[in-house]
């Protein structure tokens, strides 16, 4: 029985330093296995896979998933902070200055000096 290899390429970055690195494993190896494999965690050793999210093409998946051949496997650094969280104060900004509705959230009217 003869196995055979596919090309993969793990993608991961900082903002001061980003990495795609090209390499062959055998078909059949996991994410994990395809990650240590491709020599990635030597160049950055903050990466703890067993709390970083990973994924195929954009889209998430397991560590113990099968890649196809070339795929890229993208590891995922954590959020700094929640989006949610952001729009939130946002808003309230708006709000406090004036550019937003108190009670919708829309934008605020315009009031004309003619009105007394």
């Amino acid at each position: 029985m003869q196995s055979s290899e596919i090309t993969l390429e793990v993608a991961y970055g900082t903002p001061q330093k980003q990495a795609l690195i090209e390499f062959v494993v055998v078909q059949g190896e996991t994410v994990e296995k395809a990650i240590l494999c491709s020599g990635i965690l030597v160049q950055f050793p903050e990466i703890e896979l067993s709390t970083s999210k990973v994924g195929i093409w954009n889209r998430t998946c397991k560590l113990s998933d099968i890649p196809s051949d070339g795929d890229r496997i993208e590891i995922y650094r954590p959020l700094i902070a929640d989006p949610k969280e952001v729009r939130r104060r946002r808003a309230e900004k708006a709000k406090e200055e004036g550019r937003a509705n108190k009670v919708t959230g829309g934008r605020a009217k315009v009031s004309s000096s003619s009105d007394s």
